[in-house]
């Protein structure tokens, strides 16, 4: 079990600030299949997910919406026939915090516990 799937997000303001990409490489170390990629100059963490239907898909991208509004930080979700794809940034500080980290490792363990 990922430690960062224990912690909770903390609260964020304008001027908090990205994480460096030191520590970004040292936690995507202990996050299997994420990466870091830019959209808009904004860089993003991202994975995707398979399934064996939609409807699988579909209770997923669920569950990590719900798990989204229980931490109050909230991912770009694209759901497709068999396929999830989760996207980590901190729209106010517009790149990665943290709390995106965190995030991974909990939607990494929906993820093992739905199977």
């Amino acid at each position: 079990m990922n430690t960062l799937s224990q912690e909770h997000c903390a609260p964020i303001n304008a001027t908090s600030n990205q994480i460096d990409d030191n520590e970004a490489s040292q936690l995507l170390k202990g996050l299997d299949g994420w990466e870091i990629h830019s959209k808009g100059n904004e860089p993003r963490l991202e994975k995707s997910f398979k399934f064996d239907d939609f409807k699988q898909a579909l209770d997923f991208t669920l569950r990590v919406g719900q798990l989204a509004d229980e931490e109050d930080h909230h991912p770009a979700l694209l759901t497709e026939w068999g396929k999830v794809t989760v996207d980590w940034w901190t729209h106010k500080i517009k790149g990665l915090h943290r709390n995106d980290f965190i995030m991974a490792a909990k939607t990494e363990e929906l993820n093992n516990k739905g199977r």
